[in-house]
């Protein structure tokens, strides 16, 4: 798997795929892909980005689908616990996975200068956290890769990702 987020790429089709496998996921597995999840599911996705949960709510008290936190805390929720999105822990803030099709531990690169957020496969029982865990005894279930730094454009000096 490669990093999403930084380079162009089929924005729509992008979109498309990641909806599409909400939908056949949450059919084969006999969940309810509500109208509240599936905007705030659009939302991330139109943006790209990572978002607030406060902005999400926003946007859904602009087209009158809910003005109260938890609307936009429950489907949330939902889309992170199966894996339609992540949570970004550094930014508290939420992202489109951009693998939703795929068993995986994501990673996320995040720029110190404009917030984007990249989203890559991490192999944290692999790597060095993995030989310190072993070493310590310890099985990893789950861990939530962040790494900080700077993405190409501002790197570069050229106009923010967004």
């Amino acid at each position: 798997m490669h990093a999403l987020g930084f380079e162009h790429h089929d924005h729509q089709g992008c979109k498309r795929a990641a909806l599409a496998a909400a939908e056949t996921h949450c059919a084969r597995h006999r969940l309810n892909f509500t109208p509240q999840r599936r905007r705030v599911l659009e939302i991330l996705l139109e943006g790209h980005r990572a978002m607030g949960a406060y902005e999400i709510l926003d946007t859904l008290r602009e087209e009158g689908l809910g003005a109260q936190p938890p609307v936009a805390y429950r489907a949330l929720d939902f889309l992170v616990t199966n894996g339609f999105a992540h949570k970004i822990e550094r930014l508290n803030a939420f992202i489109a996975c951009t693998h939703p099709d795929a068993a995986h531990t994501p990673a996320f690169l995040i720029c110190r200068s404009c917030d984007a957020v990249a989203e890559t496969h991490a192999e944290p029982a692999r790597g060095m956290l993995g030989a310190a865990a072993k070493a310590a005894g310890f099985e990893i279930e789950q861990a939530v890769v962040e790494a900080v730094g700077r993405c190409p454009r501002c790197r570069d000096g050229a106009a923010p990702c967004r």
